[in-house]
């Protein structure tokens, strides 16, 4: 690590060890890391196929089968998958911070299997169901799933409890979401490309409301130079070094 370098994760750190508030905004980036295939990156998904064919309501309106084959695929990778050192990184400082919010766009659970306690998912879990005729939700973690597409006990059609293109983000997730942005002192935006909107609008609004603004990616974003720090590398080796005392 160069002089700069060190002198931006101390930079960083003392601000995280002052804040009375910290928020974090995690995306597939973190995850990529526990070998979790991200979207847009290199070799991502969107690269194979088109999200119009296997993420939206009308995809599932034509194919359920389909969808529910790559969602069981998808299901797969991520259950083999484990938390890496930037996940738990994030454990710690729920622990240790004042006040702590960590808020992720992506659906694997891997904070939660960290240790996190409190997470705004703001696209669902690939691990929840919900029902299209009673709109009942449950969790389940079988991979892979005996019957595809899967069914409700009320006979109607599961479909996975996500986002997808074209719906709108949970309500209260986003609602909580932004008032932990605009409240806290620190905003970290980890993993995540700055490219999906409405979730990459939270750095902006908390960099408007004040918060020192940190970026950890592992390459320069559309945010970098927004950034009041801009750390260019692996989550799982910068968030741990910024928690070392």
């Amino acid at each position: 690590m160069s002089r700069c370098e060190s002198e931006a994760i101390a930079q960083a750190r003392s601000w995280i060890n002052n804040a009375t508030a910290t928020t974090a905004l995690t995306g597939a980036g973190i995850s990529a890391e526990s070998g979790v295939p991200t979207f847009r990156g290199f070799a991502g998904l969107w690269k194979q196929f088109r999200p119009e064919d296997l993420a939206t309501p009308e995809a599932f309106a034509r194919h359920p089968e389909l969808v529910w084959e790559w969602y069981d695929w998808r299901r797969s990778l991520i259950a083999k998958a484990q938390p890496n050192p930037g996940h738990r990184a994030l454990t710690d400082l729920e622990r240790r911070a004042q006040s702590f919010t960590l808020i992720t766009q992506n659906v694997d659970r891997l904070h939660q299997r960290a240790g996190s306690q409190s997470v705004l998912e703001l696209h669902g879990s690939i691990w929840q169901l919900r029902c299209t005729a009673c709109h009942r939700e449950w969790s389940d973690e079988t991979v892979p799933l005996p019957h595809l597409p899967p069914t409700c006990r009320c006979g109607g059609l599961a479909r996975p409890a996500v986002v997808w293109f074209g719906e709108s983000l949970p309500r209260e997730a986003w609602s909580r979401a932004e008032r932990a942005a605009s409240t806290c002192d620190v905003f970290l935006v980890i993993g995540t490309s700055a490219l999906v909107y409405p979730a990459a609008g939270l750095a902006s609004l908390a960099h408007r409301c004040g918060a020192k603004l940190i970026e950890i990616n592992a390459e320069k974003t559309a945010l970098s130079n927004a950034a009041d720090l801009a750390l260019t590398g692996p989550a799982g080796e910068i968030l741990p070094a910024l928690l070392r005392e």
